[in-house]
């Protein structure tokens, strides 16, 4: 059964509420732009691709449910309102950004075509909002295709091994996922002995989620502690062939550096140490061409009660009581916290950035051009063509 995060259909929207994941599946409906701004905020639905399409289809659910003005250019007017405050919901993600502005220049020529009207440019807003729903789920599939090859190619045979961080599957995506679509792909091809992902502290994306979708998914696989990945490596790499750590993107600029959970930074120093390949998986709407480097990526923090509380159904020593769910304080009262959601890896650190058309390489002068993959056409990358574009 393929898990989702998203059910869509015209005029209802809902989401897999992640914040009860792994112990319950529960599915919140979202009716408007207002739930979907508070869905993301409050980490209800996350991932870089997956906040960009929730936000996209909530503002779509409260134009398909409401009775707009006939006036085309007040309908337009409502939706770049709308958008712009979608936007606010989480400032590091480039997607959702990218998103509203593809969808701004979308109502805004729908809204200056002959004859339009308020449902002829709502029409057009939500048809391209559904539109990427779609686009996500290949895209993805292109990543995890493009991902796996190029790792297998690394190894040069043989089953492979790779560490992963935070969540980056289908509940970070419309599907398939984009880090964790790579590992699908290992999967499918009979090439993965066995994926290691980390907890991801504070807030646990990892043991929460992804090991979620690995025990679903009937991947083999282990579940670490971010401060374990260099123990890992220099123990166990060899033995577990070891090849890779994929890991997602929220923003990746111009010249490759990127910003990404908190945590990335130190898995691609001590990968670079071990000798080990760091490959980043993200589409193209999250490379953002108008940030030169990580230098001005702008890093969410968030609230300090994520790391000195933890909040988990209770247990009685045997079972699982899913009735009763507990917050725990797991640090001393009155200490200082700093809690950035993100850091920024720089490029030097990466060694491939996979998107659905292929992967990037440095070139000769160890330097990532990413205009190449922005200007490139899927159908002018073939696919023996993996190994930088």
């Amino acid at each position: 059964m393929v898990l989702q995060a998203v059910r869509y259909q015209p005029g209802s929207l809902e989401i897999l509420n992640q914040l009860k994941l792994p112990h319950q599946e529960e599915y919140d409906a979202v009716r408007s732009a207002e739930d979907g701004w508070h869905a993301i905020k409050e980490m209800r639905t996350r991932g870089a691709p997956a906040i960009a399409i929730v936000a996209a289809l909530s503002l779509a659910v409260e134009l398909q449910n409401s009775t707009l003005s006939d006036k085309a250019e007040e309908v337009a007017a409502l939706v770049v309102e709308k958008l712009d405050y979608l936007v606010t919901s989480r400032p590091t993600a480039v997607n959702l950004a990218d998103a509203a502005r593809k969808l701004k220049k979308i109502v805004e020529s729908a809204a200056g075509a002959e004859q339009s009207s308020g449902d002829s440019v709502a029409k057009a807003y939500y048809d391209a909002a559904a539109q990427m729903l779609i686009s996500d789920v290949s895209d993805n599939e292109g990543i995890g295709k493009y991902g796996a090859e190029w790792i297998e190619k690394q190894a040069g045979g043989g089953k492979v091994s790779v560490v992963t961080h935070c969540n980056t599957g289908s509940l970070a995506t419309a599907g398939y996922g984009t880090a964790l679509g790579v590992v699908r792909s290992l999967h499918s091809n009979g090439s993965l002995k066995q994926a290691f992902c980390t907890e991801t502290r504070p807030y646990n994306q990892g043991s929460r989620l992804t090991a979620f979708e690995l025990v679903h998914d009937k991947i083999p696989a282990t579940l670490i502690t971010d401060s374990m990945a260099s123990a890992l490596l220099r123990l166990k790499g060899s033995a577990e062939r070891i090849t890779a750590i994929v890991v997602g993107a929220d923003r990746v600029a111009a010249n490759g550096d990127t910003a990404n959970k908190i945590g990335t930074y130190q898995l691609a120093i001590t990968a670079k140490y071990h000798g080990v390949k760091f490959l980043i998986a993200a589409p193209r709407t999250t490379i953002d061409l108008e940030t030169k480097s990580g230098a001005d990526i702008t890093i969410e923090e968030r609230a300090g009660k994520e790391m000195t509380m933890i909040k988990g159904p209770r247990f009685d020593g045997v079972d699982l009581d899913l009735n009763q769910q507990e917050t725990v304080s797991i640090a001393a009262k009155g200490i200082d916290v700093w809690n950035p959601a993100f850091d920024v890896t720089p490029a030097d650190l990466i060694d491939g950035i996979v998107t659905e058309i292929g992967v990037v390489e440095k070139d000769s002068n160890g330097k990532f051009d990413l205009t190449v993959a922005m200007e490139a056409h899927h159908e002018s990358v073939k696919p023996n063509s993996v190994g930088g574009l």
